[in-house]
């Protein structure tokens, strides 16, 4: 399916021409039939030849509804533009267009209507010279009569030709369905309905109703009227949704995939002036209070100018009086409903700015803005946030897909710009050293204070600075320490000259620990015992029982050597030259790391044997 808007003055024929393509009654209200004009959206569809259907909403041409017509427009990728022959370009054929440069449109259709009345040609000059200096440029053109059907089946064709070379929508992109209609069908309930651009919604889905945040589950799904299980954009489509009551959703509201969008209600973006080609001037021109229309939204919006680029662009940051789920790139445009006329297309640039808190922020920020565009570069994006997280600069509209692994350094779902991860990483090596030199006997910083000290949100950030200089090779993570990298030598000098003595105490008898009072008498109580087992210059046993590294494997080797395989405690007390109170906490070590295994008789045997 392909959805195509129309546009153009009121009165000029576009319903007219809709009823006609596709044997169907646009305007919806008995009203809108009685008055002979559109002041509501309407909603047609027909086959082109070829076999391609096309889906038309109508909008109103009036001055009044301009608003509808912006709500129609929106969301659609292609317009057939229509202008009467007999009364040419009109004030509304302006703000139309308007509405369209500004919002980006790039494909359509020029339609002469009543060309029975008069003939066409000065209509369709002065069209597309008005049409030509904007962004859709040189239209393919049809003239046509809806009273007497002349140029219809040209009509047909040339909207064959128009929906053949539209983008393809992508199937797999994320749902944002903006809300133009929502009604209650008995037995039913609440129904919306919109254009979806792209993406998939099916039967039983979840979604997001914004704002607001409200889960919402899929009903059912309707399609050019009929019953279907699923949808793909582009397409129109109505949602029936469970449990939802009518009054809690309206015109503007949208659904979207849980979890990939940010809602903000404050965006910085570029302007594009209105009319095209007049000059930017937003600090001058534009008032403090408009309206910002995208999709199907219309939200009062405060204008704060932010200056203008190297490039000449007019840069601003908006404050939304309601969130909406927007994207870097997305395309809207500003309008003053008082003066009744466009004010200014955008492009959306950053969906999560930075506040603007200083002297001269502002002139800076415009600097930043010149350089940012509507596709969002991954690696900028990385830089200028330094620290954010995977899926919410994918909700911010940016492409991972573009993100080299120079670009940032990747710690789970978070990426940090590496400028950053270089000076963290610095502080990080100088926070080890800190808390050494304060307490040596406990080296080594816990990695949760290391987290704390950096202020980072994630202990798996610290790990990746562990890989990046200068920490790497100063530093690593050991039993939950961020400790300096090789042997324990930050100790104090009293306490390594007391592990020297008893280091050749034990070397002459590797399982004679030192009982307390030659612990004492050396100057090593339960702090400096702790910190010699943390600098892995000791192996604690049992309380008040400490062997030099390597005392487990040494005693395996020793009782390998008895005459019989199964063996007793006292046998190995006596083999190993210690006391009860070490062979008894010594042997069940060695049971834990699974070098020993008990016997059925309570004696002890080699797990290798």
């Amino acid at each position: 399916m392909h959805v195509i808007a129309t546009a153009g003055h009121v009165d000029h024929g576009k319903s007219t021409l809709v009823r006609a393509l596709t044997g169907m009654e646009p305007d919806r209200w008995a009203e809108e039939r009685r008055r002979g004009m559109t002041i509501d959206l309407g909603f047609a569809w027909t086959e082109l030849p070829g076999g391609q259907t096309v889906a038309f909403v109508d909008v109103p041409g009036h001055e009044r509804f301009v608003g509808a017509m912006l709500a129609g427009v929106g969301p659609v990728p292609a317009v057939m533009f229509v202008v009467a022959a007999d009364e040419g370009w009109m004030p509304q054929s302006a703000e139309h267009l308007d509405a369209l440069a500004a919002l980006g449109t790039r494909h359509g259709l020029l339609v002469i209507t009543r060309s029975d009345l008069m003939e066409p040609e000065l209509a369709l000059e002065e069209a597309r010279r008005h049409l030509g200096a904007s962004p859709l440029g040189e239209l393919p053109a049809v003239s046509v009569s809806g009273a007497t059907g002349a140029g219809m089946d040209e009509l047909r064709g040339a909207l064959a030709e128009l929906v053949a070379g539209l983008p393809a929508a992508d199937p797999n992109a994320d749902v944002r369905l903006w809300v133009d209609r929502a009604f209650t069908i008995r037995g039913a309930g609440t129904v919306l309905t919109g254009t979806l651009p792209g993406g998939r919604i099916a039967v039983d889905d979840e979604l997001l109703l914004e704002p607001g945040g409200r889960r919402v589950s899929v009903r059912g799904l309707q399609a050019l009227g009929r019953p279907v299980d699923e949808v793909t954009g582009v397409a129109r489509v109505a949602v029936n949704l469970r449990g939802l009551p009518r009054e809690s959703v309206g015109r503007g509201d949208v659904l979207v995939t849980p979890g990939r969008w940010l809602t903000t209600s404050v965006l910085d973006v570029r302007l594009h002036p209105t009319p095209p080609g007049a000059e930017a001037r937003p600090d001058a021109e534009l008032p403090q209070q408009l309206h910002l229309h995208i999709g199907a939204a219309a939200v009062p919006v405060r204008v704060r100018p932010l200056g203008s680029d190297p490039a000449g662009g007019a840069t601003a940051r908006l404050t939304l009086s309601s969130p909406l789920p927007l994207r870097i790139g997305d395309r809207a445009l500003l309008r003053d409903p008082g003066r009744q006329r466009v004010a200014a297309g955008l492009t959306v640039l950053d969906v999560r700015p930075p506040a603007l808190t200083r002297r001269g922020s502002a002139a800076r920020r415009a600097g930043e803005l010149a350089s940012m565009t509507a596709a969002g570069d991954p690696a900028a994006e990385v830089t200028r946030r330094g620290l954010v997280r995977r899926d919410e600069l994918a909700a911010m509209g940016v492409d991972l897909g573009r993100l080299s692994d120079r670009g940032a350094l990747s710690a789970g779902e978070w990426l940090l710009d590496r400028e950053r991860a270089t000076e963290l990483s610095a502080r990080l090596v100088a926070a080890v050293a800190e808390h050494d030199a304060a307490d040596p006997l406990d080296p080594g910083l816990p990695v949760g204070a290391a987290r704390r000290a950096l202020e980072l949100p994630d202990a798996k950030l610290v790990d990746a600075l562990l890989r990046h200089p200068p920490s790497a090779g100063q530093l690593v993570a050991r039993e939950g320490r961020v400790r300096q990298a090789g042997p324990g030598d930050a100790l104090p000098t009293e306490v390594r000259r007391a592990m020297a003595a008893l280091r050749v105490e034990l070397t002459a008898s590797p399982f004679a620990a030192p009982e307390a009072g030659r612990l004492a008498e050396l100057g090593l109580g339960p702090r400096e015992l702790a910190g010699l087992v943390r600098a892995g210059e000791l192996v604690k046993v049992a309380d008040g029982v400490y062997l030099l590294p390597g005392a487990d494997e040494a005693a395996v080797e020793v009782l390998a050597t008895l005459d019989e395989p199964k063996f007793t405690l006292s046998t190995a007390r006596q083999a190993l030259g210690t006391s009860r109170r070490v062979a008894v906490p010594l042997l069940e070590r060695l049971a834990r790391l699974g070098l020993t295994r008990r016997t059925e008789d309570g004696c002890h045997r080699l797990a290798r044997d």
